[in-house]
């Protein structure tokens, strides 16, 4: 699979360079492809995207305010599909480094730009210099009609969105989100909804009681709102949370064991490690939520725990064989180091058995 940093490459550079050369005279379209591949090729995605984005203007004659009739011009021409999405969000990126002394001219532009891509990470300077003015063009674009800017209203306004600086404000205190997110929380768009469910996981994680009072409040009311409701709920069932659990309607269960708990002694690096189960209660096993836990050594001989998911589902009896096998397989976002390893086995929140393997 080729690296996402690569939809930032010496082709789209140059493409782009000749659409802003299309409605910019003034533009030196040499000396900015030049500039820019020179140094492109050591860089990360977001690292080249803010070169691009940074370096428009050094070969430009145009202020900012006619810049940004250049680049919405200029936009007309990225296609919707998916890598080309992600490429125009180049042009936010541009709001983000020049635009912030402008606040009229710059809000415009980033609503604009947001369609079939996205503004969210543009956005949150913003909110941080002008959160009152900023919040209020958010709730107006969550009645927007179209669904990519009511998106933003959302994912914009996340506290900890991921790659993206945190809004400190909104960690302490998310009142100001949560008008946005109880507009938006029956948005015909699964799109949308899924943002207010990542947005409701993120603020779960500093104020878990405001996602525990919305989930009280939204939780069967309709289908789309209890995907929501269990999907904005993910950080705290893993992390046991006995209110959000019950809420869902997991509940410790009478007499649980398990039994012939089997694994692999030795797992190599690359491989699997395949482990079973029995899962045994003296009443019918009803609604389980069964999790596994990794405690991984780290480099230096610290270690870090991650939860992984087996299943979620109505068991309807007293005896349940699991069997599930876990990737060691390399992988960009986590290295694997040799030595003792420790897996749990969680039901409902609660761990319940715990063995140890040698990752060789």
């Amino acid at each position: 699979m080729e690296a996402l940093k690569n939809i930032f490459d010496e082709k789209f550079v140059c493409e782009l360079s000749s659409y802003i050369a299309l409605y910019d005279r003034t533009f030196k379209q040499k000396q900015f492809n030049s500039k820019v591949l020179n140094t492109l090729e050591e860089l990360e995605l977001k690292q080249r995207m803010r070169l691009i984005s940074s370096t428009i203007k050094d070969f430009s004659s145009l202020n900012y305010k006619e810049l940004l009739e250049v680049l919405k011009k200029v936009k007309k021409h990225f296609s919707i599909e998916e890598s080309m999405s992600l490429a125009s969000m180049v042009l936010p990126d541009f709001v983000e480094v020049y635009g912030l002394n402008d606040f009229d001219n710059s809000i415009i532009a980033l609503e604009y730009f947001t369609i079939n891509s996205s503004s969210e990470f543009a956005i949150r300077d913003f909110i941080i210099k002008y959160e009152k003015e900023t919040m209020e063009y958010m709730l107006l674009w969550a009645k927007s009609s179209n669904e990519h800017i009511r998106r933003l209203a959302s994912e914009g306004s996340r506290p900890r969105l991921p790659w993206a600086k945190a809004i400190s404000s909104f960690k302490k205190n998310p009142e100001l989100i949560l008008e946005i997110l109880d507009i938006l929380k029956n948005d015909k768009s699964l799109y949308v909804r899924r943002s207010v469910a990542n947005n409701l996981n993120d603020i779960s994680k500093d104020n878990p009681s405001v996602l525990i009072n919305f989930v009280q409040k939204n939780i069967n009311k309709n289908k789309n709102l209890t995907w929501l409701c269990k999907h904005a709920s993910r950080t705290l069932l893993k992390k046991g949370n006995t209110e959000i659990l019950e809420l869902f309607s997991y509940r410790k269960i009478k007499d649980l064991s398990i039994n012939n708990f089997e694994l692999e002694q030795n797992v190599s690096i690359g491989e699997y490690l395949n482990f079973s189960f029995n899962l045994i209660s003296s009443e019918v096993l009803t609604l389980i939520r069964l999790e596994y836990e990794i405690d991984f050594i780290m480099s230096n001989y610290k270690r870090s725990k991650k939860i992984f998911m087996i299943s979620s589902s109505n068991v309807k009896s007293n005896n349940k064989q699991i069997s599930k096998k876990h990737s060691f397989k390399k992988i960009t976002t986590r290295k694997y180091y040799k030595g003792l390893h420790y897996i749990t086995i969680i039901v409902n929140g609660e761990k319940i058995i715990q063995k140890s393997f040698n990752l060789v």
